[in-house]
Formats: structure tokens, sequence, C-alpha cells
């Protein structure tokens, strides 16, 4: 992972249906936001992957599928808790 800053999801907005990103300050409140937003989007993921390997039906191809969502997330949180911030 690198320390360059980058955009970070803070969800999509209700009325445009359009994803808002944003170029946080550590430390601040859009940061904080994000954050937020990224646990909350990898529960969701982790609910549904959960699913899918329980009714255990999928081939590996539709698992793979789940990869690349699989792999930003992770690399989402361990950078946050790399950072501290998701106490």
């Amino acid at each position: 992972m690198s320390s360059a800053r980058r955009f970070r999801s803070v969800g999509v907005d209700p009325g445009t249906g359009k994803e808002a990103f944003v170029m946080a300050r550590p430390g601040g409140f859009l940061e904080e936001l994000a954050d937020a937003h990224a646990l909350k989007a990898s529960a969701v993921l982790v609910t549904v992957v959960g699913a899918v390997l329980e009714a255990g039906r999928s081939t590996d191809a539709e698992l793979a599928a789940f990869v690349p969502a699989l792999h930003a997330a992770l690399e989402e949180c361990v950078g946050i808790m790399a950072a501290g911030r998701g106490q």
C-alpha cells in the first residue's frame, strides 16, 4: 500500500445515484466519513460472500468474480487499521 493520497468513496448520492469521492486530509472529517463507508461496505460484502459460500452452489468462476472486490475491501480496511482509525 502506498502512502500517496487517493480518492476514497463516501457513498452514493441518493438523488443522482452517482458515487461521491473525496481526497481526504489525514485526521479530518472526510477521512472519518470515508472510513465509515469503507467499513460498512466491507461488512455488506462479507455478508454477501458468506451467503454465497454457505449456499455451496457457486462455480469457481462465480466465486472468482468476488476476488477483486474482496481485495479492495481488505486493502482499505488494513489501511484504516494500520493508521489506528478503525477503533
